[in-house]
Parts: C-alpha cells; sequence; structure tokens
C-alpha cells in the first residue's frame, strides 16, 4: 500500500463528539449532516477555498474504538473567522492512505469501507483521518467518496 503526504490545511464547520460504542456513531453522524443540510452551514463558511465538504475524525481518545470528535465541514484559507457555532481545526501535513468508497451512497458504501480499514492491519497515527465529498459524490447513486488514513 503507498501512503502521500498532505500537506496541512484548515477547516471550518460543526462537529460533535462521539463513539463507536453502540452504534453512537451512526446517530450522532447522521443528526451532524442533518444539521449541516437543513442550517445551509455550507453557506455560512467564511473564506472557503472549495465547496468540496469534509467529514474529519479527530482528537481519538485512543483509537477508533473510543471517543473521537467529528467535524463537517470546508477547506477554508485561514481560521481568523470562526462563526459562533461552529469550530475551526488545522489539519497537520503528514502520510495518508487513500481509500475509495464506491456506489449508491445510500447503502452504507461509506460505513462499509470504514469496517474493512478497521479490520485491517494498518500503522494508523489517529491524529485526523477525513472523506471528501465533492464533484465525485454530487450523484448519490454512484458516488465515489475518498477516505484518507492518516500513518504513522
Amino acid at each position: 500500500m503507498t501512503t502521500q503526504e498532505i500537506k496541512s490545511f484548515n477547516v471550518i464547520g460543526i462537529s460533535v463528539r462521539t463513539t463507536n460504542e453502540n452504534g453512537q456513531a451512526g446517530k450522532d453522524i447522521q443528526e451532524l449532516w442533518a444539521k449541516f443540510m437543513t442550517d445551509n452551514i455550507l453557506a455560512k463558511i467564511p473564506n472557503k477555498i472549495s465547496t468540496a465538504v469534509y467529514s474529519i475524525y479527530t482528537d481519538y481518545e485512543l483509537d477508533y474504538t473510543k471517543p473521537y470528535t467529528t467535524i463537517l465541514g470546508c477547506e477554508v484559507k485561514d481560521l481568523s473567522e470562526i462563526p459562533e457555532g461552529m469550530v475551526g481545526n488545522k489539519i497537520e501535513t503528514t502520510q495518508y492512505q487513500k481509500f475509495l468508497a464506491q456506489g449508491n451512497l445510500m447503502q452504507g458504501i461509506v460505513y462499509n469501507e470504514w469496517e474493512k480499514i478497521w479490520n485491517m492491519d494498518l500503522n494508523r497515527a489517529y491524529t485526523a483521518d477525513f472523506e471528501v465529498y465533492d464533484e465525485k459524490s454530487q450523484n448519490p447513486e454512484n458516488a465515489v467518496v475518498e477516505i484518507f488514513i492518516a500513518m504513522k
């Protein structure tokens, strides 16, 4: 498996603290996406570099079995203007392993890919992992979502 270096970038969005225990993340992240769409968070993020939506998993207590923070947001030029109710986060330059979830979003392709990742013997850093929802994921029936896993 090959890794690639991704340079540091900044994200502003909304967040939730959650855990994968007892399926809690599934509920919490679904509610976070609903809030992101319903409250039109995308339009409220200042200094966006693009409209690609990042789903970031960070502040891991230990690993994917323990609590972590999920942020839904966009890459921004800087963190100088963080709207009330939102968070800013800097993702540091790191080596990442890239995975692709392809198919129908409504059939759980992203979660299914995560299950495969959790069962792999990867030397994960547990700093910040993320998914990218850009133009390739606009058609929910034939989407491609990139998943980046931080490596040690």
